[in-house]
């Protein structure tokens, strides 16, 4: 077993899951929208930013937690976006799980979990 040609195989089957394609058809129609992908971009952003600052053990203040909070629910609002944004949860979901199979290989699944 060639373990370059078994990760090209899990590479296509990553592209031909339903998590993926469904992802990408999302990610299309959002792309078509510039005022749409613009006001999911500055979420996710700020997602990040907040998620960023948990991880390396910052505070988060009620502020910005309602403020990021405030920001979900205004682009839940839109339907294609919030279709994107589960589409999009899903696939991460599917990534995660992925990674942390690798991981368990070498002993670093225990960072992503």
């Amino acid at each position: 077993m060639n373990v370059y040609d078994q990760a090209h195989s899990l590479a296509k089957a990553i592209k031909e899951s339903g998590e993926y394609k469904e992802y990408k058809e999302y990610e299309t129609e959002i792309d078509k929208n510039p005022d749409l992908s613009k006001m999911i971009k500055d979420f996710q952003q700020k997602s990040i930013e907040l998620q960023t600052k948990q991880m390396l053990g910052e505070e988060l203040t009620a502020e910005m937690t309602a403020g990021i909070q405030s920001l979900y629910q205004i682009v839940l609002q839109d339907p294609l976006a919030a279709n994107y944004l589960q589409a999009s949860m899903r696939f991460s979901l599917m990534m995660k799980d992925v990674y942390e199979i690798l991981g368990e290989v070498s002993g670093i699944g225990s960072f992503l979990g």
